[in-house]
C-alpha cells in the first residue's frame, strides 16, 4: 500500500498561484484593460448645445463658473470635455477636502522673520498650475465647503491669488456644486463667495445623453469672435447695461432676503459688469437669445436677467419717427410682442406731437402692418390712435381697410368672452349639483 503525504495550507493563508496560472491572470486583465479602452474611446461632433455654448463663451470671458446640477448629471464629464476640446490642463481641487490653509496658503517661516516677514505658502496644485502659464481650475463639490473652506477661496476666484502666488492669466476657474437638498452634508454658499460666480443651473439632454452613449458627444468650442464687431459690441453692451440700470436704479444692488437666493445669482455692481461682459462676447460671437438668457440670468438672477432681456428687445425696435417718415418702407418686427409694442410706440409718438399728417401717417402704418403681420395685433393701437382724431381731421381712405378687421377681432374677443363665462357658469352649477 502506497503512501500518500497531504499538505494542508495553513489556515488563513493563500496557496500560492503557479506561474501559469499567474500568467493567466495578467493576460485577462490586459484583456480587461483592452476592453476599457474601448470603453472609453469616444468621439466629438459639432452640435447645438445651449448648456455648453453658454459656459464656454463664459470661459472664454474669463469669468469664474459655477455648475449647479443634480448628481450623476455630467457636471464634472462636461468640464473634462471642455478641458480637452480648448487643450487646457485640468486641474481637479475637491473643495469640501480641504483645509482653509489649502487655498489662503500655509505660514512657512524663514531665516528672520521680524525682516522677511512670514510668507504663505501656496499648494502643489497652484505652482503646477503657474509651471504651465495655463489651465482649467476646476473647484468641484462647493456646495460642501465649509464656510471657512469658501471665505478663504474669495479671494482665489476674484482675484486669482493662492497665498502669496499669483495665477496667471491663461488659469481659468469653474466650480461645480449639487443643490444644499441633494449635496452630502451641504451649505448654502456664502453671499460674497456666490457673488463672484456665474451661476449655469445644468439639466440633462436626452439625446445627448443617448448619443453620448453610443460614444459621440457634443463638442466644446470657443465662440467665434468677429473682430469687426469688437467695437460696435462694447458699446451696445454699455448703452444697453447703463440705460437699463438708469431707469431700474434699485436692481443696482439688490441682496435677495433668503438664505438659498443668497447662495445664487443676484445683482450687484460686480455681478453687473458680469452681465456687460457676457452681453459684449454674446453680441460678438452673435450666440442665440437662449444663450444669451442662460448667461445674463446667471450673472444677475432670473428677475433682473429677464428685465434686461426685454429692454435689449426694446432696444431693437424701430424707431417711430422713422416710420412715420416713410411709412411705405416701414419695417416692422416679426415676433408678435415686438411688433405690438412697436405700433404702441408709433401711436405714442402721434399723441405726443398730434398733428394731422402725423395722424394720417400713422394709420398708412397700421396698414402696412396689416400686410405684413397678424391682424389681430392691431385693435389696441387702432383704438388708441382713433381716439386721437380732431374734429377737423378727414378720415383717411386707409381706414377702411382696417375697420372691418377691428371689428371681427372685436366679435372675437367678445365670443371668446361669453364662451369662457358659459363655461364658467356651468362649472358653478355643476358644483352645486
Amino acid at each position: 500500500m502506497t503512501s500518500t503525504t497531504l499538505l494542508l495550507a495553513p489556515t488563513g493563508i493563500t496557496p500560492l498561484s503557479s506561474p501559469s496560472e499567474a500568467a493567466d491572470t495578467d493576460t485577462q486583465l490586459a484583456v480587461a484593460d483592452d476592453l476599457l479602452t474601448l470603453l472609453r474611446t469616444t468621439t466629438t461632433e459639432p452640435r447645438p448645445d445651449e448648456q455648453l455654448e453658454a459656459l464656454t463663451l463664459a470661459v472664454a470671458a474669463d469669468l469664474p463658473v459655477l455648475i449647479w446640477g443634480e448628481p450623476g448629471i455630467g457636471k464634472t464629464a462636461a468640464l473634462t470635455q471642455l478641458a480637452a476640446s480648448l487643450d487646457l490642463p485640468l486641474t481637479t481641487v475637491i473643495a469640501s477636502v480641504h483645509e482653509p490653509s489649502d487655498f489662503s496658503g500655509l505660514p512657512i517661516v524663514g531665516d528672520d522673520p521680524a525682516v522677511q516677514g512670514v510668507p504663505m505658502a501656496p499648494p502643489q496644485w497652484a505652482v503646477e498650475l503657474v509651471r504651465a502659464g495655463r489651465g482649467l481650475l476646476f473647484l468641484d463639490e462647493l456646495s460642501t465647503a465649509t464656510p471657512a473652506v469658501q471665505a478663504a477661496l474669495l479671494r482665489v476666484v476674484l482675484e486669482r491669488r493662492v497665498g502669496a502666488l499669483q495665477l496667471p492669466a491663461g488659469v481659468r476657474i469653474v466650480a461645480a456644486a449639487n443643490p444644499r437638498a441633494s449635496a452630502a452634508d451641504g451649505w448654502e454658499l456664502s453671499p460674497p463667495l456666490a457673488n463672484r460666480f456665474v451661476h449655469l443651473y445644468w439639466v440633462h439632454d436626452r439625446e445627448v445623453v443617448v448619443r453620448g452613449l453610443g460614444g459621440v458627444w457634443p463638442r466644446a468650442e470657443l465662440p467665434r469672435l468677429v473682430p469687426a464687431r469688437l467695437p460696435e459690441a462694447v458699446a451696445f453692451a454699455r448703452r444697453a447695461v447703463c440705460g437699463f440700470l438708469k431707469a431700474r436704479p434699485t436692481l443696482i444692488h439688490r441682496l435677495p432676503t433668503t438664505e438659498t437666493r443668497r447662495g445664487g445669482a443676484w445683482p450687484s455692481p460686480r455681478s453687473w459688469e458680469a452681465a456687460l461682459t457676457l452681453l459684449a462676447f454674446g453680441t460678438a460671437a452673435c450666440v442665440s437669445r437662449e444663450v444669451l438668457a442662460l448667461l445674463v440670468r446667471g450673472a444677475v438672477g432670473d428677475g433682473p436677467g429677464f428685465e434686461l432681456l426685454a429692454h435689449l428687445d426694446r432696444m431693437d425696435l424701430p424707431d417711430p419717427e422713422t416710420l412715420l417718415a416713410d411709412p411705405a418702407a416701414a419695417e416692422l418686427p416679426e415676433r408678435g410682442d415686438l411688433r405690438q409694442a412697436t405700433l404702441e410706440a408709433v401711436v405714442a409718438a402721434v399723441g405726443a406731437r398730434p398733428e394731422r399728417a402725423r395722424w394720417e401717417a400713422g394709420w398708412a402704418v397700421l396698414v402696412r402692418a396689416l400686410g405684413t403681420g397678424a391682424p389681430d395685433l392691431l385693435v389696441v393701437p387702432a383704438t388708441a390712435l382713433a381716439a386721437l382724431r380732431r374734429d377737423d381731421w378727414e378720415v383717411p381712405t386707409a381706414v377702411e381697410r382696417l375697420v372691418g378687421v377691428v371689428a371681427l377681432a372685436r366679435r372675437a374677443d367678445r365670443s371668446v368672452a361669453r364662451v369662457a363665462a358659459a363655461g364658467g357658469a356651468a362649472s358653478a352649477t355643476g358644483t352645486h349639483r
